[in-house]
């Protein structure tokens, strides 16, 4: 186990670059995590984070800048002939598994644990079921927990993450979002999650890092990063949100609430406008109001109010935020 009170630094980068064709991919990222600290890593397709992820497990080699594990600097697979490291395991999107094996036979190749050890990694990983099947049986949710299984039985002390969430049904999702809860807990190992769906890493993640164009632009808690994002693009990552035009002394200022932040108010207040549509997303309806600026989305739990109606707006007491 790590020791927590060593003052041994976990994982650092320092001003890591990345190019490609003479175009950063990746560019001056600097960040550290300690152990057993759940890092999230977000951004749209193409802003750096699967390159980003790969460095740090050493299976591609940084232009600028270093990362160290354990105060030891990651080498790149220019300096490796088998690249990665032994204590940092990568989950691809894309992982392969030995076609007509047993899923035990697969496991008890790379096995280092005991007996009872294992047996705790296979209830981790929701695996004890599947270990007489033969990998062409398995669904691809359950080939993902194998591929998964396979790489802790060597005892990582740090877990990459390339979107496990994708192209996987609700069910499987519901899974192996229940599996990833469980790594820190009943396995002690940290992890670092590539992911682009909010709801993946906004209960999970300690701390979320928002990549835009190779660069960090925000990191921050989950709460900050969903209330207080710096810009549109962070905003528009982790859901719905509404920008309203708040005149302050001749000032226009935008106000950033999100749809719950809205609800509607029996009394008059100084903002109102007409219903223009009502969707249900099963848990909650999603609601339109045409304002005299702009149009409003808010969140309601019944569908008393129908598109036509003049409703007042008001907003819920918490810090305000403008972008």
């Amino acid at each position: 186990m790590y020791d927590l009170f060593s003052s041994m630094s976990f994982l650092k980068l320092s001003s890591v670059g990345k190019k490609i064709s003479g175009l950063y991919t990746v560019k001056d990222i600097s960040f550290s995590q300690e152990p057993l600290q759940n890092i999230a890593i977000a951004g749209e397709t193409g802003s750096g984070k699967t390159t980003l992820l790969k460095m740090i497990g050493g299976f591609v080699q940084p232009d600028e800048g270093e990362i160290k594990f354990e105060d030891i600097r990651i080498k790149g697979p220019d300096e490796k002939l088998l690249p990665g490291h032994p204590r940092i395991a990568y989950l691809s999107q894309h992982f392969e598994l030995r076609n007509n094996y047993y899923v035990h036979e697969i496991l008890e190749y790379a096995n280092q644990l005991t007996d009872s050890e294992a047996n705790i990694l296979y209830s981790v990983c929701r695996i004890e079921h599947l270990l007489s099947r033969r990998t062409d049986q398995l669904s691809g949710g359950e080939k993902q927990r194998i591929a998964l299984a396979r790489l802790l039985i060597s005892s990582p002390k740090l877990l990459l993450l390339d979107e496990p969430f994708s192209n996987l049904d609700a069910i499987h999702k519901e899974i192996i979002r229940s599996v990833i809860a469980d790594l820190r807990e009943r396995l002690q190992v940290s992890c670092i999650m590539v992911s682009h769906d909010a709801a993946d890493v906004l209960a999970w993640a300690d701390t979320i890092i928002v990549m835009k164009d190779g660069a960090v632009i925000q990191q921050s808690t989950p709460e900050k990063i969903y209330y207080n994002p710096v810009d549109e693009y962070c905003a528009a990552l982790f859901g719905e949100y509404n920008l309203i035009d708040i005149q302050n002394n001749s000032v226009t200022r935008k106000l950033f609430l999100r749809p719950e932040d809205i609800f509607i108010s029996p009394a008059e207040t100084s903002v109102n406008g007409t219903v223009t549509n009502v969707q249900f997303h099963g848990s909650y309806y999603c609601m339109q109001v045409q304002t005299a600026k702009e149009l409003v989305k808010i969140f309601i739990n019944d569908k008393k109010i129908k598109p036509g109606d003049i409703v007042n707006l008001a907003f819920r007491d918490r810090t305000y935020w403008y972008l």
